[in-house]
């Protein structure tokens, strides 16, 4: 049975990336072959905070991709509901301030950030749409939120190597570098069952966002979507 067609349980979901966050980055970096860096810079760039900015990155894990914003003197807070991602975090970047927080429903006042942006967690989400629409309370009006997510690959051809890099890869990279590999089977099942680009753009309008759009990266394996708060 498909993993990714079951309820997300949030506690399920917490607990498997417990078992995995001390060698997470590693395992990233191993199976993205180095991409993931790349990605993140990007983000980082589609968000655009400047100094003084206020920004959440949820789903941030161990904090590697709310580090840049810290090192540009944006306040950046780091969210995650996985403890155990949080206390790996708090171990690499002491100076982050970790936050516990389920994404659909933030701990936070309306409009309390300029931006908000969330890099490989929404699809882990029981409901994105209340998710995004949580995304949008917290933000200031004329904010911007940033999705970064694994997508559908744009050339046919290559959409079917990538399933099966997925499907039968993945999980053995996984085990060899050190993490739970039927995590990364959950995670490969997860990104098949995941909506097309056009799709998390029409999660996006519905959640309340205006003016979706996204570009791909590497070939659409993932999509970087962006949509103001109107």
């Amino acid at each position: 049975m498909n993993r990714a067609s079951l309820d997300k349980r949030p506690q399920d979901v917490a607990r498997m990336f417990d078992d995995v966050a001390a060698r997470y980055d590693l395992t990233n970096d191993v199976l993205s072959l180095g991409q993931d860096r790349r990605w993140r810079r990007l983000v980082l760039d589609a968000v655009g905070a400047r100094p003084g900015d206020t920004v959440l990155d949820i789903a941030a894990g161990t904090g590697t991709s709310s580090r840049p914003f810290a090192q540009g003197g944006v306040h950046v807070v780091p969210a995650d509901f996985s403890l155990g991602m949080l206390r790996q975090g708090k171990k690499q970047y002491p100076e982050l301030s970790f936050t516990a927080a389920d994404a659909m429903r933030l701990p936070f006042a309306d409009a309390s950030f300029d931006a908000v942006t969330m890099s490989f967690g929404l699809r882990n989400v029981v409901d994105p749409v209340a998710a995004l629409a949580e995304f949008q309370r917290v933000t200031r009006p004329g904010g911007r939120v940033v999705i970064c997510e694994f997508s559908t690959p744009t050339n046919p051809a290559f959409r079917k190597v990538y399933s099966e890099y997925l499907m039968k890869s993945l999980p053995q990279i996984a085990r060899r570098v050190g993490s739970n590999a039927e995590s990364y089977v959950y995670l490969a099942e997860s990104i098949q069952s995941w909506p097309d680009q056009e799709g998390l753009a029409a999660h996006l309008r519905t959640a309340g966002w205006s003016a979706p759009e996204w570009r791909n990266l590497s070939n659409g394996i993932v999509a970087l979507h962006r949509a103001v708060k109107g």
